[in-house]
């Protein structure tokens, strides 16, 4: 096969905030990591895994944040994951017997989750819970492209030490290297947020590329010449993926895109809250409080009540999927027959979605993501998926251009994660930050008890720059864990550094931080020393 006209640039944010609780057997919060992995995590895994098995041609990008990887290889995690899921086998069984006296619609759905967490199950049975290294290994085959974040997802640009930014990086970088047995050549920067100098961090630690926000291309200086279809160099030599508008509009909105189809599976509707309590109460929480537990029977129906949404139909939303993922195929042949007559090289269109959209939210998303890779191997010729790199090595030469501060938060800059909600977080973080440079500087070569002491500082300032807990505070959801989170990493940390001040280093208390918030286990608290 020729070059295509154009190409398709497909980027997965895989991320989750840092949360484990060993100090409580049962934690709502940890429900976070246990639902992507199965409705996310394993099936675009597995969707993968698939397309490589029958030789199609595919090329992914996904971020696996710092966060959720150490979560993905952390022991107690998996072993609590593989608890949960032996909980919704159980359940889909039941499920089973219980469809027997139902409209055939909930039958067939029915069987659905019983095969769909057998797979799950299989998958990761079948590598030990190790999931991380099943992505791996799709990287190293070519197909996929791995990209890292900041250490702990930290919102770079309200981060007024330069050693904080340097630190998120080149922690993260570290891990990376870790789990994938490289060094990772492009990031994802936290919430697509840019500031000046930012690019300088990145290219100190090998990263060659990014990706924007439109208007953090499209307002750049100079006026990028190819808009957001050909990527940009900054001054500091990173270059940087512009996000398309269009086809976020076609796969993010609930209303206008793709998820909001009538046959689609309806999200809100759950037998957690559905079905009678005493049935349903051993798949709880211990508290005994109703909550989604990932089987739902109904589709979107429409602008219905919640209990007038008629019964989901899995093959009617399959081929759905199918449909949509040929409408997407086709809007990109046309959007790059048409780039490539005003361009002077082949465009690259940028889809980037948060991953957990795909599966989570939109429960065909897997599906779409299958059709679409197949169908743009077997149907057509025009456009085809590319990572980052490949398209920085087939077009090396790129205008240069200095991007605008920006995120792709609402409204497009800094407000979601800096306003009256968590405006009192920044001061404390400011703060810690700036001690936890003076600490590094003083004890450049720590040993010993010492050592530890600090690495644990660096991790719980760390955890307490995660930019979910702003954000969360902003939504209003899950509002008061975020604060605790905040306030319980400051404390912990505001304990280690006067601790150390006062040369007062009792063990048992450090061991049991290092029980608790054990992110990083081979993190260097030097990362934080000032630049010479």
């Amino acid at each position: 096969m020729g070059d295509p006209q154009g190409y398709l640039n497909l980027v997965l944010h895989a991320h989750l905030p840092y949360v484990r609780h060993p100090e409580y057997p049962d934690f709502l919060e940890e429900d976070w990591l246990y639902e992507a992995i199965t409705e996310t995590y394993v099936p675009i895994l597995d969707m993968m895994e698939r397309l490589a098995g029958e030789n199609v041609h595919f090329r992914l990008t996904m971020s696996l944040t710092p966060p959720l990887c150490n979560m993905l290889a952390d022991e107690l995690l998996m072993r609590r994951y593989r608890a949960k899921l032996e909980k919704l086998l159980e359940l889909a069984e039941k499920e089973i017997v219980r469809a027997r006296s139902l409209p055939s619609a909930f039958q067939e759905t029915a069987e659905m989750y019983r095969t769909k967490f057998r797979r799950v199950r299989d998958i990761f049975d079948g590598c030990g819970g190790r999931i991380l290294t099943r992505f791996k290994a799709l990287q190293d085959a070519g197909l996929l492209e791995i990209i890292t974040c900041g250490a702990t997802h930290g919102y770079l640009p309200l981060m007024i030490h330069e050693e904080s930014r340097r630190a998120q990086i080149r922690i993260a970088s570290q891990d990376y290297q870790r789990h994938f047995g490289r060094p990772p050549r492009g990031i994802w920067l936290a919430e697509c947020a840019y500031a000046p100098g930012v690019d300088r961090y990145l290219k100190e630690n090998g990263i060659t590329f990014s990706f924007l926000d439109s208007h953090g291309i499209l307002f750049g200086k100079p006026r990028p010449r190819y808009g957001v279809f050909a990527p940009i160099f900054s001054q500091g030599g990173v270059g940087f993926f512009g996000r398309d508008m269009e086809t976020a509009h076609q796969v993010w909105s609930a209303e206008q895109g793709y998820p909001g189809d009538f046959n689609y599976r309806e999200f809100y509707r759950d037998v957690g809250y559905d079905l009678d309590y005493n049935y349903i109460r051993p798949y709880l929480h211990d508290d005994g409080v109703r909550r989604n537990i990932g089987v739902k029977y109904h589709r979107v129906t429409g602008r219905v009540a919640l209990a007038d949404k008629e019964p989901y139909m899995p093959h009617r939303a399959r081929e759905t999927a199918a449909a949509h993922a040929g409408n997407f195929l086709f809007n990109r042949e046309r959007q790059v027959e048409y780039l490539k007559g005003v361009m002077n090289r082949p465009p690259v269109v940028t889809s980037v979605y948060d991953a957990e959209l795909f599966g989570h939210w939109w429960f065909e998303g897997p599906d779409f993501l299958e059709f679409l890779l197949r169908k743009t191997h077997y149907d057509q010729d025009r456009v085809k998926t590319i990572t980052p790199m490949e398209y920085l090595h087939k077009f090396p030469e790129q205008q240069i251009v200095e991007p605008e501060p920006s995120s792709w938060g609402d409204k497009g800059y800094h407000e979601v994660w800096l306003n009256a909600s968590n405006d009192w977080i920044y001061p404390h973080l400011h703060i810690a930050a700036e001690r936890m440079i003076r600490l590094a500087n003083i004890h450049a070569n720590a040993e010993g008890l010492l050592k530890r002491y600090l690495n644990q500082a660096a991790r719980e300032l760390l955890l307490a720059q995660s930019s979910d807990w702003a954000f969360l505070m902003t939504v209003g959801t899950a509002r008061q864990y975020s604060e605790k989170r905040t306030r319980d990493h400051m404390g912990r940390f505001l304990d280690l550094y006067h601790r150390v001040q006062e040369n007062r280093l009792d063990e048992g208390f450090l061991t049991n931080l290092e029980s608790i918030d054990n992110i990083f286990p081979t993190i260097d608290y030097r990362a934080y020393q000032s630049a010479h």
